[in-house]
């Protein structure tokens, strides 16, 4: 799951991408309204977290903006105030969700998590194909029992590969949905994070590569 945050605290926004990194989100950071909506447009996020008090443009205008170009991300908007007048306004832009500041970390989380399984194509809290099942929610991996000690990255593409419901998922779409921003676009990351999960994956192989195509791995009901 690729998350990005766009929030002017540069102390509050580093906390947070953190957090969700530790919870194997792969995220990216804008400090002002602009620079996020230039990057919300430029790249393909599963989730926006998008603070409504922010300067060079504000969080409204962005979400207006967003909804607007038919951007496929869910908007999780944040905003200090608590009041029912503010919920009202920023659903009504187009937000997905609203959370107000303070906030609990673990809700957050939470809220993330329903956004992301409410994309189109709808996507089921729990996965699975044979003995594997990943519960998107807790963001945890357990194959015949035995949990999975995946890093952020090997769980993002079994997530992903999952998620497609047996479509061969080019390389390229793995990259750009499970690093951030900051990855080389000629890296092998992709060919050795797949390689590595193989292996924890074990026997019998789950992933098959196919030719010209990317990887899959299939689902069961």
């Amino acid at each position: 799951m690729r998350v990005l945050v766009i929030e002017d605290d540069q102390e509050t926004a580093e906390t947070v991408a953190a957090g969700l990194r530790h919870a194997r989100m792969a995220v990216d950071v804008a400090l002002d309204g602009l620079a996020g909506l230039e990057r919300a447009l430029a790249s393909d996020y599963d989730v926006v977290i998008l603070d409504r008090d922010l300067p060079g443009m504000h969080g409204d205008v962005v979400c207006a903006r967003l909804v607007a170009s038919r951007c496929r991300s869910r908007v999780l908007m944040l905003t200090a105030a608590a009041e029912a007048e503010d919920l009202v306004d920023g659903l009504g832009l187009g937000a997905d969700d609203y959370l107000s500041k303070p906030f609990d970390f673990a809700v957050l989380v939470a809220r993330i998590g329903a956004l992301f399984r409410r994309a189109q194509p709808a996507i089921p809290p729990v996965l699975r194909c044979s003995d594997l099942v990943v519960d998107t929610a807790r963001r945890g991996a357990w194959r015949a029992g035995r949990q999975l000690d995946l890093t952020p990255k090997e769980f993002g593409v079994l997530e992903l590969l999952l998620s497609a419901r047996g479509r061969a998922v080019p390389a390229e779409e793995l990259l750009e949905r499970v690093w951030d921003e900051n990855a080389d676009p000629f890296t092998a990351a992709v060919k050795i994070t797949v390689s590595r999960l193989r292996a924890k994956l074990g026997e019998p192989p789950l992933i098959d590569t196919v030719a010209k195509s990317g990887y899959r791995i299939g689902v069961q009901p």
